[in-house]
């Protein structure tokens, strides 16, 4: 088996967050999205969406240049990008599709980015902030009183990268016997760029969403990472707090133990300023560095 992917399931913490608006179902309440539990209770979420526009747009703050965004090929098609993973970073992580009108052709990249939803670990509580827009008085109007939903807690996220695929598309070699090919798009220096532009941009990560009145940081501030010889999340489910609010990592060590044929390398990391100190856990800076290693190794620059 070969090395041919990372996988990073990491926590994040916010205090006080509204942090992904979902539908109204009342015109002055601004619900939060969230997920139902088989007893009811509900989980707000932010989804993986969202968390893929907050990446791409964290690439393009940190210096990247991006696709630029035009027209759908479709008369009621979605905007398109330039379609060029050769020269833009986001067509190739992010990938793309594109219905080509009356042709029958639809050109398409699957993102060698996974990214799950970041999903709260803590129950919403039915906690909201109550506001008013006075801004109407002005000309005579009755003050608009809202309520937002909001809440407090550790949320958890996962990305897979197929580090296999960065820079790589696949096509048909013999129409016949279905045979693929995998050409080269970029060379190997490229390629471990675009990841570690891509880990700067987890490491660093923030939504500009509903940011103006309720600024929250869900970078990641805990990380259990692997570097895989099989495509897997393996830390997805497992990541979690004890009743104390630390880190279980007795739960993780049985997730590495489980799955070590199938394991690189792996690395444990948290800030200190959010969660304690435990052995074998690396800080932020040097499990993000360690992660950095791991691509630039699997490349070879």
């Amino acid at each position: 088996m070969k090395t041919n992917s990372l996988t990073i399931t990491y926590l994040s913490k916010v205090s006080f967050s509204s942090l992904n608006g979902s539908d109204k179902e009342v015109d002055n309440i601004n619900p939060i999205k969230k997920v139902t539990l088989s007893n009811g209770e509900e989980l707000p979420y932010v989804s993986s969406q969202a968390i893929r526009r907050a990446l791409r747009d964290k690439i393009e703050e940190l210096g990247n240049t991006l696709s630029p965004v035009d027209a759908s090929s479709t008369e009621k098609g979605a905007p398109k990008t330039a379609l060029d993973p050769i020269k833009y970073i986001d067509d190739d992580l992010f990938g793309f599709m594109d219905a080509q009108s009356g042709s029958g052709n639809t050109k398409t990249r699957t993102s060698p980015i996974r990214v799950e939803s970041l999903l709260a670990l803590a129950t919403y509580k039915g906690d909201l902030d109550y506001a008013t827009n006075f801004m109407g008085k002005k000309i005579g109007l009755d003050a608009n009183i809202f309520e937002t939903e909001i809440h407090s807690g550790v949320y958890r996220g996962t990305i897979l990268i197929e580090l296999d695929r960065v820079g790589k598309k696949t096509k048909i070699k013999n129409e016949e016997t279905r045979e693929l090919e995998t050409i080269d798009l970029v060379d190997d220096e490229e390629k471990a760029n675009r990841v570690i532009a891509f880990l700067n941009a987890l490491q660093t990560l923030w939504s500009q969403g509903r940011q103006t009145r309720f600024l929250a940081d869900i970078s990641p501030k805990f990380i259990a990472a692997a570097l895989m010889k099989s495509k897997n999340p393996i830390f997805l489910e497992a990541v979690d707090l004890t009743e104390s609010g630390n880190i279980n990592i007795e739960k993780l060590n049985t997730v590495v133990s489980d799955y070590e044929k199938f394991i690189e390398s792996h690395v444990f990391a948290a800030q200190e300023a959010v969660f304690p100190k435990q052995e074998n856990v690396e800080s932020i800076k040097e499990g993000f560095d360690q992660l950095e290693k791991w691509v630039k190794n699997y490349y070879g620059v």
